[in-house]
């Protein structure tokens, strides 16, 4: 009767401190749930007033300061040397350089020669590169915010609403962002008051909608990958819409999805046609951006997050953890951006399983890229020959079809790692739609007596031009000469 007294006793104790911890327990998840109140402004977009409130989060943000590789112009011969015929008549073709970090993201927009040289740029080529733009559209309503002159009107606003703290942005290595504190960052992904992640700019909830999806709901899983997707993705400015930054979402996400819903557009009266039209074949093309997220959406890694791989949890201090908040290549962070799912796999195995990846997809995309140029001469041919215009028309259309399926994969960032399947498919239509149009001019050219040889001579001759020009921005004028002049213009 004793020992049953004591062990009621002993059990009421550990009840009682099992209560006490669970209470203890209770009450520490409820303050942690409190929604976080950081003081700052809602509408607070200058990225240096997260700086002493988050300081491990910003000095992780700061290395995107430092550049992971050398900063080259993409036409370099060792990278894709024929860019400057493919683009022949686009900005794209004068200045096209690989990226440095997100901090910069805004002024190597507005010091890039396609900007520098274009007068009638517009705003809305800002709509992904600073986090002022929502205020600009505050300002000017969005009928007016996407279409404002980018270096009469944009830019002018732009000094006096943010110019304050040019130069500000520094990492104390030598490393300035003169526009750095506006640039893609903190009010970008999340609400300044409390921290949550959120979509700030409207083309994403705009293209959301198109698709049906119910981002008013979205898990935090979810929003890991959209916070991304709203600059990360494919996009034009939409006639129809006051040339509003618009996704071609609205029959999907794949890229021949997004083919048909341009075409569709393309059909409409007054629709959006294409970024520019070739001073080689005169063929409407639809310049590709930068479609990241859609390709990962149907790829292999949809099932994680962006931020699982890109921003992948590290311990900064010894003890905490976060988010890492450098973006750029997770194979920097491999440890903690693979091997936590692929942890029966080594770190060399897998570099090498991603390189082996990326070797592939870019032999395929300089194939790609060297049919689509040489089928651009062809149909060049066809129009000084002065071929049938059905037959001109037919080649151009098949051009234009065989660029964007080079083009989307070509201009993803991960050179095909999201969706090695997607991405190779895409090649394969690319090689196959450029070479129905060589096929379709060199019927054409031989009926009326073009000699196929020399022509071929005459179009190799020409590409070497291009690559041999050692200045960089002057590449695109070798691409036109008295054997394929400027069929556009003239």
């Amino acid at each position: 009767m004793h020992s049953t007294n004591k062990k009621s006793l002993l059990l009421l104790i550990i009840s009682a401190f099992l209560m006490l911890v669970l209470v203890g327990c209770s009450g520490s998840k409820a303050q942690e749930e409190e929604p976080m109140n950081t003081g700052l402004d809602p509408n607070e977009w200058n990225n240096l007033a997260f700086k002493d409130k988050f300081p491990l989060h910003w000095e992780s943000y700061m290395k995107n300061m430092e550049n992971e590789k050398e900063v080259l112009p993409k036409n370099d011969p060792s990278i894709e040397p024929l860019l400057p015929i493919v683009w022949n008549g686009f900005g794209f073709a004068v200045e096209y350089n690989l990226t440095r970090g997100h901090t910069y993201a805004f002024e190597d927009q507005m010091n890039v020669r396609r900007i520098t040289g274009n007068p009638n740029a517009v705003s809305a080529c800002m709509s992904c590169k600073t986090t002022v733009f929502p205020a600009m559209i505050e300002e000017f309503g969005p009928e007016r915010a996407y279409k404002l002159n980018y270096h009469d009107e944009a830019l002018p606003w732009l000094e006096e609403f943010a110019g304050d703290d040019k130069g500000m942005m520094t990492d104390g290595k030598g490393n300035v962002a003169e526009w750095g504190h506006a640039s893609v960052g903190c009010a970008t992904c999340h609400d300044p008051v409390t921290m949550e992640l959120r979509i700030s700019l409207p083309q994403l909830t705009d293209a959301l909608d198109r698709l049906g999806f119910d981002y008013e709901n979205a898990t935090q899983h979810d929003m890991r990958s959209l916070v991304c997707a709203q600059c990360h993705v494919e996009y034009y400015f939409d006639p129809l819409n006051d040339l509003q930054t618009t996704f071609p979402w609205g029959y999907g996400l794949t890229f021949e999805d997004q083919w048909e819903y341009s075409e569709y557009q393309a059909s409409r009266e007054g629709g959006f046609k294409g970024e520019y039209v070739s001073t080689i074949s005169n063929t409407p093309i639809l310049k590709a951006q930068h479609p990241e997220y859609e390709l990962w959406s149907y790829g292999p890694h949809q099932t994680v997050s962006c931020a699982d791989c890109h921003m992948p949890y590290q311990r900064v201090d010894g003890k905490k953890k976060i988010s890492s908040h450098r973006w750029g290549s997770p194979l920097v962070t491999i440890e903690e951006s693979c091997r936590t799912c692929h942890g029966d796999k080594s770190a060399t195995y897998l570099e090498t399983r991603v390189e082996d990846i990326q070797d592939r997809h870019k032999v395929q995309l300089l194939r790609a890229q060297d049919i689509g140029a040489t089928a651009h001469y062809y149909v060049n041919r066809m129009i000084t020959r002065g071929v049938d215009e059905e037959k001109i028309k037919e080649a151009q259309s098949l051009v234009r079809e065989g660029q964007w399926f080079w083009d989307m994969p070509a201009a993803e960032n991960s050179y095909g790692f999201h969706n090695p399947d997607g991405a190779m498919a895409s090649f394969a239509r690319s090689i196959d739609k450029s070479q129905e149009a060589i096929l379709v001019a060199t019927r054409a050219l031989m009926a009326i007596g073009e000699d196929i040889e020399e022509l071929e001579r005459q179009i190799e001759i020409t590409k070497q031009n291009v690559i041999n020009e050692t200045v960089s921005h002057e590449k695109h004028k070798q691409a036109i000469n008295d054997w394929f002049p400027n069929v556009r213009d003239n």
